[in-house]
């Protein structure tokens, strides 16, 4: 039986309020899990997955090195950009307009205990999204994310990730370059990577803007086979 995932597009919105919202659900579902343990109870935990663009933002994971943003504050304001550090895995990376950021808040228990599994099919729904627009993206070994060109010279990042998990509980997620202004990641060493590029999908295929609607289209039909689920809308 197919398992049921909230779906909320969120729009654009600031970085920090939908980083609260992500706690927000992501604490009510933990605080199902524990107390389905104390009580010896069975209260089906909810799974969500949210789609959201943000403004400028760069962000920096836990294992992450300050030294990897290339500018500082009076610069980032010059920019109109914002800087967090945050909670999940993984170095610095960017956020803007232009961009596809999905984070799927999931217990796990719901579906399979194994955060590597979670990461590959993540990195798959992109992966196969990305196929469809004749590109042939794919894994780049001890590297997270989604690459072009693996292997060469012209390796490239397309598509960003970063996870945290408690109790087999997620939040973040991942981020696909569509339509993003590159320009903001030379202001950083993206992921802490210094010597591969970053692309966006309408910078490969030779388009001035791809239907970011329709690539969300695609991203859902994927994730909703490989994780066996059904995504059912919901307002924001």
């Amino acid at each position: 039986m197919n398992k049921k995932v909230l779906l909320q597009d969120l729009g654009l919105k600031d970085y920090k309020e939908t980083w609260d919202y992500q706690e927000q659900l992501f604490q009510q579902t933990v605080d199902l899990k524990i107390k389905n343990r104390r009580e010896d109870a069975d209260l089906e935990t909810p799974n969500h997955f949210l789609f959201v663009e943000h403004p400028h933002v760069f962000t920096l994971g836990k294992s992450g090195d300050i030294d990897n943003l290339l500018i500082d504050q009076q610069q980032l304001t010059q920019k109109d950009a914002q800087f967090y550090k945050i909670n999940r895995g993984g170095d610095i990376t960017y956020h803007g307009p232009g961009q596809i950021v999905g984070y799927p808040i999931l217990d796990l228990d719901n579906f399979f205990t194994d955060i590597h599994k979670y990461l590959r099919l993540l990195e798959e729904m992109v992966i196969l999204t990305l196929e469809e627009y004749g590109l042939k993206a794919e894994r780049s070994e001890g590297e997270t994310g989604v690459w072009l060109d693996v292997g060469t010279p012209f390796a490239r990042k397309i598509c960003a990730m970063g996870v945290r998990a408690s109790r087999w509980v997620t939040m973040h997620g991942f981020a696909l370059n569509v339509n993003t202004d590159l320009g903001y990641f030379d202001l950083m060493i993206p992921c802490g990577i210094k010597d591969k590029a970053v692309t966006s999908l309408n910078v490969e295929l030779g388009m001035k803007k791809v239907d970011v609607e329709a690539v969300k289209h695609r991203l859902t039909y994927h994730f909703e086979r490989l994780f066996e689920a059904i995504l059912v809308a919901e307002q924001p």
